[in-house]
């Protein structure tokens, strides 16, 4: 691997990011996302970071893509014209959800709408009891005539999601035989593959939003492999996943839904390395780029995980208001506010920022491309953050005249403030945006924020890093070499990796080693399966096995680790044992005298992927001069400050610098505020620290 040349490619929702890692060094290339043609900016930014590593493109050895793709598809309801077959009976539990209301006290609360309208969700006469035991056949006449009715209405894609599938899925493998030969070219999902698990409202969910975004992924990846083809690029193409492993272009044909959140995952994998090297244990890792702003846990080395999370939230940080999608993820959360989310002033007089973005078209007032809002670039290039000549490497120049035409017009006019102050206004609302939801995250989950170091990466994530750590009581920041585009850096540390998960009802007081050991080798070889398709011949495996249990009664099941190894009929006293440790570490106690039971079981496999050392201190080394000076507004000082300018890549490890100061660099600025300084790490990473 060390000779290697690989390219990772992180789509977004406003930028197109790539790195190309060679022996001689790594390089990295911006451009603006195409999103009528999102293939088209990607090949357009190969070739062009080919061409200047001086790289043939028959020498690349690996391509690793993450994108946007599909979680968009789902957020702006631009998928598939899909629908959904059911049991008979059962087609409004897609609408009905958890038959709650998530927010209590409001008369007007909209739920989600579902991505299946309710005339497209048809039940068909079938039953499957919970064992898994056949109580009434398909009818398979029903089925051909419900077939009919969608061929006449054009359906693109179908989910398959019948009652205790993930027991017995005969019916739903016949269901879709009939289907394919009825409505051939209908991409067809079928919930037994997508997400094999309890829980109705959720599978169908889940098995829904994969037929939906299946024909559009589908037809970017046929397109992209084409375009890579043609441009003399044969490498093996991987797929970022949410879970933050990668995997093979099959597996994300079958079920692109594993895709959404790809990009976020790849850059927590960059954060865990760059905290490893630092040797932070505790971090929050901090992505904003052009679309939105990701902030993820990571403790001891590792982020937290998830089975499940919301995709379209209709309020913003409420759970239960979005479509749940139930695959491993790394979990975060995601708002929106990025550099080209848009400001505006409500009917209270109140700056709001977001969650709608300018994108990459028309863009922010700034590019000078059609956008006539004001965004938070805007609102950095007017309060003299960026260098105009600079900005994405050169090759989108910013207006700064149009920038704070926007300011004044949409925001100063209404508070009677001048674009300047009005830019100031967006900056600290956008940080406070944040900073909100970075503590709402960390609550949730029974942690706090300070004393923590906050990792930046994102092109937008070091303007605002050191001003979003003072609000969440930090002292320490550090962004990343190539922190503009982080996360395309951190799908080339992610591992190829691929999780599955079974729904098996087993009480411990009728544990049945023999049934779990037939059910973990057949996980292990579906999971290896995939694995070994993008891994090298040989490459050593870390297989993962997890059991999701509760007391019996209880509604919902916690994660409890299990050992990779074949169960013996002794061993229900030590998954006991293991529960209630588990059980202890998360509420404090145990319930004496209760039966457990587990309802699921999880076997995720992935290629190692070592962390790395952490690196020792450089000794220091003077800064050089600086480039230049410019003048930049500080919101927190709510004052102009002459800030010196320095060059990124001229600054030596161990070189330390006071601000007020910016580092420049092609895609990217890092600002360094008053009470602030940076120094340069043995990695040429920069450490932003606080004065106490």
């Amino acid at each position: 691997m060390a000779d290697s040349i690989r390219l990772a490619v992180d789509v977004g929702g406003t930028f197109t990011d790539l790195v190309l890692e060679t022996p001689r060094g790594a390089h990295s290339h911006k451009l603006l996302t195409t999103p009528e043609a999102p293939e088209r900016a990607v090949l357009e930014g190969a070739r062009a970071i080919l061409a200047a590593a001086r790289c043939p493109p028959g020498a690349v050895s690996l391509v690793v893509h993450g994108t946007t793709l599909a979680t968009n598809a789902l957020i702006e309801r631009k998928g598939a014209r899909t629908a959904l077959v059911t049991t008979e009976g059962f087609r409004d539990s897609l609408e009905i959800a958890y038959e709650h209301r998530f927010e209590q006290y409001d008369l007007h609360m909209e739920r989600p709408e579902p991505l299946v309208p309710r005339r497209l969700r048809l039940g068909v006469p079938e039953r499957i009891a919970a064992d898994g035991e056949v109580l009434r056949p398909l009818d398979e006449a029903a089925l051909r005539a419900t077939a009919a009715m969608l061929r006449a209405e054009r359906i693109e894609a179908v989910a398959i999601c019948f009652l205790h599938s993930f027991t017995n899925d005969a019916h739903e493998r016949r269901a879709a035989a009939i289907l394919a030969e009825e409505l051939p070219g209908v991409a067809l999902s079928l919930s037994c593959e997508v997400a094999p698990e309890i829980r109705e409202y959720e599978r169908a969910s889940t098995t829904v939003a994969n037929a939906y975004v299946l024909p559009l992924m589908g037809g970017y990846l046929g397109r992209l492999e084409d375009g890579l083809r043609e441009a003399g690029i044969a490498a093996p193409l991987l797929l970022m996943m949410s879970s933050g492993g990668v995997t093979t272009v099959e597996t994300a044909r079958r079920f692109p839904v594993r895709l959404v959140e790809s990009g976020p995952a790849g850059g927590a994998i960059l954060a865990q390395a760059v905290a490893a090297e630092n040797g932070l244990r505790r971090v929050v890792a901090f992505d904003m780029g052009g679309t939105t702003a990701k902030l993820t846990l990571i403790d001891d080395y590792d982020f937290q995980r998830a089975r499940s999370f919301e995709v379209a939230r209709a309020y913003r940080f409420v759970q239960g208001s979005g479509l749940p999608v139930r695959i491993p993820v790394i979990e975060l959360v995601e708002i929106g506010a990025g550099g080209g989310s848009i400001a505006r002033v409500d009917a209270l007089g109140r700056i709001q920022v977001g969650p709608d973005s300018a994108g990459s078209v028309p863009g922010p007032a700034c590019y000078g491309r059609g956008g006539a809002a004001p965004t938070v670039t805007d609102a950095d290039a007017a309060l003299g953050r960026l260098d105009p000549a600079r900005f994405a490497g050169g090759t989108i120049p910013l207006l700064l005249d149009r920038a704070q035409a926007a300011l004044e017009r949409d925001v100063g006019a209404a508070l009677g403030a001048d674009a300047v102050a009005a830019a100031a206004g967006v900056a600290e609302i956008v940080d406070e945006t944040m900073a909100s939801a970075a503590r709402v995250h960390a609550v949730e989950h029974g942690k706090d924020t300070a004393e923590r170091t906050l990792i930046a990466f994102g092109g937008a994530a070091p303007l605002h890093a050191a001003r979003l750590a003072q609000k969440l009581g930090m002292r320490r920041v550090v962004v990343p070499v190539g922190a503009g585009v982080g996360s395309a850096y951190g799908f080339l540390r992610a591992p190829i990796a691929y999780e599955v998960v079974r729904t098996r009802h087993m009480r411990l007081d009728a544990f049945d080693a023999a049934m779990l050991n037939a059910l973990f080798a057949g996980m292990r070889a579906e999971a290896e399966a995939v694995v070994r398709l993008g891994a090298a011949p040989g490459e050593p495996l870390n297989e993962v096995r997890t059991a999701f249990m509760r007391y019996r009664g209880q509604g919902h099941e916690i994660a409890v680790p299990l050992p990779s190894r074949d169960f013996a009929p002794g061993d229900a006293g030590d998954l006991r044992a293991r529960f209630e440790a588990a059980y202890t570490a998360l509420f404090g106690r145990t319930i004496p005298r209760l039966e457990v039971e587990t309802l699921t079981w999880a076997l995720a496999l992935a290629t190692e992927r070592p962390l790395p050392p952490r690196a020792p201190e450089p000794p220091g080394a003077p800064p050089p001069p600086p480039a230049g000076r410019r003048a930049v507004f500080d919101p927190a000082a709510a004052a102009r400050e002459e800030a010196a300018l320095f060059e990124r890549a001229a600054l030596p490890p161990g070189a330390r610098i006071e601000g007020p100061a910016l580092i420049v660099e092609d895609q990217t600025t890092t600002v360094v505020p008053r009470g602030w300084s940076a120094r340069v790490n043995a990695l040429h990473q920069i450490v932003l620290e606080r004065e106490a």
